[in-house]
Formats: structure tokens, sequence, C-alpha cells
């Protein structure tokens, strides 16, 4: 679920921060594994908590979204988001989308600003076509090329549309 929700109108509304306890659709994650992620992603420790919006001490701080396996390999995949107008601008949502090998070790595959959300649709071995949500109608969509998520098509609401620029 995401920190942030966009009116019809086009304004930013900060949902509350939700966690484990309160959401029990947030994924539980023990804390070890939970700093290797951080790491990974770029985060910075902030007291308790952590952050990829270093520059803005006021940031909604990072929170672990997803933690499941996306492309059947039998290993976790991890999506990182944090809340920040400062560093996403009128999105005012980051994310950072990571991978785990065989040995265990985390790294980023793919960050941006924007709300993620992924789809039926599939790329190179089997990693889902991911959508980037934000302000307006027509989205990206990315799909995983076997090295890269790169922009594939736009779609709004399923179908496909052409963003105006």
């Amino acid at each position: 679920m995401p920190k942030f929700r966009v009116a019809a109108l086009g304004i930013l509304f900060a949902a509350p921060t939700l966690n484990a306890q309160t959401d029990p659709a947030m994924p539980v994650v023990a804390k070890t594994e939970q700093a290797k992620i951080f790491v990974a992603a770029g985060a910075v420790k902030r007291g308790k908590g952590w952050t990829l919006c270093a520059e803005d001490p006021s940031s909604q701080g990072a929170a672990i979204e997803l933690y499941r396996d996306l492309n059947g390999d039998k290993s976790p995949e991890a999506v990182v988001t944090d809340g920040s107008a400062q560093c996403y601008g009128f999105t005012g949502a980051g994310y950072a989308l990571l991978s785990r090998n065989a040995a265990g070790k985390w790294s980023r595959i793919d960050n941006g600003i924007g709300m993620v959300d992924f789809l039926k649709t599939k790329g190179v071995g089997g990693w889902p076509d991911m959508q980037v949500g934000g302000p307006g109608f027509c989205f990206p969509v990315k799909r995983w090329d076997g090295k890269a998520y790169n922009l594939h098509r736009h779609e709004y609401q399923g179908k496909r549309c052409k963003p105006t620029r």
C-alpha cells in the first residue's frame, strides 16, 4: 500500500505511516535482513529509521513495502519506498527495487520517482512488468530485458495510452 494518495485534482496527501503491526498487508522482514535491504537500496540511517532521501530532514522515512519472490526464482525481491517532495517533486514518492542472489547478497536493480505496481504481463526471466505511478493519467510501464528495467509502454487502467508532453 503506497504511503501517498493522489486526489483527482492532483493534490498529494500523506497517508499514515504503516508498518506490519498496523497493516497486516505489510511484509514482515527480520531486522537483520531489513538493514541489508536498506543499505543495498542506498538508504541512510536516521535515528531509529532509514531514509532514501538524506537531503530532506522531513522525509517520510523509508519502508519495505514489498518482500516476496517476483520472478519465480525462489528468492525474494524487495521494494523500498520513501516520501519527500524535496527529493521526488510533485510525485512525492520514490522507490528502489532490489533482488537477492543465491549467496544472499542484495543489489538494487531499479530505482526512481513514483509508486510501483507489478502487472501480470512479464519480461525476460519471468520478471513482471512494472508500472510507475504518480500524478496524471498515463503511466510508464517498464519491462525487464534480462539486464535492466526499461520503458516498454504507457498505460492507464490497463489500456495503452500516449502521454501528453
